[in-house]
């Protein structure tokens, strides 16, 4: 109600405000029809002659009303009764002949009706459903449709709900549910879901191939089964490439990969199994023999020496990836020439393998505030996690005083530079490139967050953390500050200090140094609130401004070019864009427990860019 309108002066129409909205009608009920409300407000102090008075049409239905607003208090006007909905709704704001001045309209809106009577969830999701059910005896809620109405959905399901539109289901939770028997293939019919748990249950048998043919699976959990055989080949490729979070532990029986014993228990190939007993055994006993032998030896010897190459004599544990000398790092870094940036342990270095690979070396300064631990936090961290979205380490230096390591070479910098135009790239991300940056960051975090045993909070999720390869594909770097849950069913860990970002710290860290999942896609939701805008943070206005606070002041005056980054010249799809803002608002609200998952989070952004293909 703070802004409105009023007619241009001069002309015919000095005193008229004319509204044409063009509406779709998905459903052309004669009852109870369409609706409209104009609102008004006067926005400013009258002189005593001065008259604002006018009548309001709407839809060619009679004028019954003047108004005359007052100073900064709201007035409704709408229809008695509803009536006839058509293709053009229109309203006509005319002056009165005894007002001095033009009329004025804050604000207007439009109902029309939307049957519900057909929107049931999706007919196959249905029938999935039903068989599932029937399959194994569930005995909770499910009775009815599965998702509505939406206040009664069966227990462990999300829908999804759009205007106009049948639910569908996005997300199935049936973890510890008593489940026994195989995996119905009725799980492969629901074709718009998302994430399917069915961990702590008794099922058996093989994976089925279908769960692999589900387009929209993000994440699928099996763990704690009695599943047997291999997992799908599509399942295993698509969970290497990223694009799947599969998860199987504690299924003693199942292979993660395609070479299973496939042994025959025939009586023949019991018989044929124990005369190779007999032929091998002399031998095997031979080779285990020599075996000890080699490793007791060479034990003396590592003990004359000696840490191994991967210890580094302090009780820390093992690296696996490649280690250098800092003489290496020197000539891979030409004597440390080029400076890529500046991180929290210290300058990063521009560097090439004698093999011609391009890579980062992070060279930990004597004066860092971040030391050995958190150097060893992530280092370990990076041997064990691997994900097309997060950066890969090569190798580490562990070479007296000298700590380094060494990453992949994400030649395109960071997403912080490409939002402020400070690398030397003058090339301003498009919409599309942004979403696409978004989407692939949150699938980086959903994995640290779902995919890990134990789960990790990232805890400094930024733009520049977030690093770009010549494709302008996105991968979260700087795990030093990661933390890992101690057990699975932790909700929180715990820190002595404040470690991060200002800007992005979550409201409940900062009060009580507890952090959580929520604390990751707090941080995440200032993210989207910068790629939207543009703008940093912490914007520096006539004093510093945090984007949240910012955005929601803008935002409240219903203009969303205001708040979207001009650089994109318009070229965006609105509705795409208010979607990025409704899910970074979200992601940044106060209480953690309203902020959604990054599951959830990956799922909206994925719908935005489908709006822009």
């Amino acid at each position: 109600m703070e802004t409105a309108i009023t007619p241009l002066s001069g002309g015919s129409k000095s005193n008229t405000i004319e509204v044409s909205l063009a509406t779709d009608l998905e459903h052309r009920y004669p009852m109870p029809g369409c609706i409209a409300i104009v609102y008004v407000a006067e926005l400013q102090i009258l002189s005593g002659n001065a008259v604002r008075q006018f009548g309001v049409t709407i839809d060619g239905l009679p004028s019954k009303l003047l108004n005359i607003p007052d100073y900064l208090i709201t007035d409704t006007m709408y229809s008695r009764e509803p009536h006839p909905c058509s293709s053009n709704y229109n309203i006509t704001i005319t002056a009165a002949s005894n007002s001095t001045l033009p009329p004025i309209l804050n604000a207007f809106e439009y109902f029309s009706v939307v049957s519900t009577a057909n929107l049931g969830t999706v007919i196959n999701d249905v029938s999935a459903m039903g068989a599932i059910k029937a399959k194994y005896q569930v005995k909770k809620n499910w009775m009815g449709d599965p998702c509505a109405p939406k206040k009664f959905a069966w227990d462990g399901l999300t829908c999804s709900y759009a205007i106009s539109d049948h639910p569908g289901i996005t997300d199935i939770n049936m973890s510890y549910g008593g489940l026994s028997g195989d995996i119905s293939n009725h799980f492969g019919d629901l074709k718009d879901i998302h994430y399917l748990d069915l961990s702590y249950n008794n099922l058996t048998g093989s994976i089925p191939n279908v769960l692999a043919q589900l387009p929209t699976l993000l994440v699928l959990d099996l763990t704690g089964n009695q599943l047997t055989g291999s997992i799908p080949a599509a399942l295993l490729k698509r969970s290497q490439d990223g694009s799947l979070t599969l998860r199987y532990d504690n299924n003693p029986n199942l292979c993660g990969n395609n070479t299973c014993d496939r042994s025959i228990g025939s009586a023949a190939g019991k018989k044929n199994s124990s005369m190779l007993v007999v032929y091998i055994a002399v031998p095997i006993a031979t080779i285990v023999v020599t075996g000890v032998l080699i490793v007791l030896l060479s034990f003396r010897v590592r003990k004359k020496k000696g840490p191994t190459r991967g210890s580094n004599g302090h009780g820390h544990q093992r690296l696996d990836n490649r280690r250098f000398t800092y003489k290496e790092l020197e000539v891979i870094t030409d004597n440390f020439k080029i400076v890529l940036g500046q991180g929290g342990f210290g300058p990063v270095y521009d560097g090439f393998l004698q093999d011609g690979i391009h890579v980062a070396v992070k060279l930990v300064s004597q004066s860092s505030k971040q030391g050995i631990r958190e150097f060893l936090t992530e280092a370990q961290t990076l041997t064990k996690i691997h994900h097309k979205n997060l950066v890969s380490l090569v190798g580490y230096c562990k070479d007296g005083k000298y700590l380094a390591l060494v990453y992949e070479h994400m030649s395109e910098g960071n997403l912080d530079d490409k939002l402020r135009g400070r690398d030397c790239n003058a090339v301003f991300l498009t919409w599309r490139q942004r979403l696409r940056i978004a989407l692939e960051s949150a699938q980086g975090l959903e994995y640290l967050h779902k995919a890990c045993s134990p789960p990790f909070v990232h805890r400094d999720v930024k733009t520049s953390n977030i690093l770009l390869n010549a494709n302008l594909e996105a991968k979260v770097s700087d795990f030093g500050l990661m933390k890992a849950f101690n057990h699975d069913d932790d909700t929180h860990v715990s820190t002595d200090r404040m470690i991060g970002t200002p800007g992005y710290f979550a409201p409940e860290y900062a009060r009580t140094r507890q952090l959580t999942e929520k604390s990751d896609v707090y941080s995440f939701g200032v993210v989207l609130l910068e790629v939207v805008t543009g703008h940093s943070a912490v914007l520096q206005c006539i004093e510093p401004t945090h984007i949240v606070q910012w955005t929601q002041q803008h935002l409240a005056e219903g203009n969303i070019e205001q708040v979207v980054d001009a650089r994109m010249q318009g070229d965006y799809n609105v509705n795409g864009v208010w979607k990025i803002m409704d899910v970074a608002l979200k992601c940044t609200a106060q209480d953690p427990a309203q902020r959604p998952t990054m599951t959830e989070v990956i799922t909206q952004i994925q719908e935005c860019l489908e709006l822009e293909s």
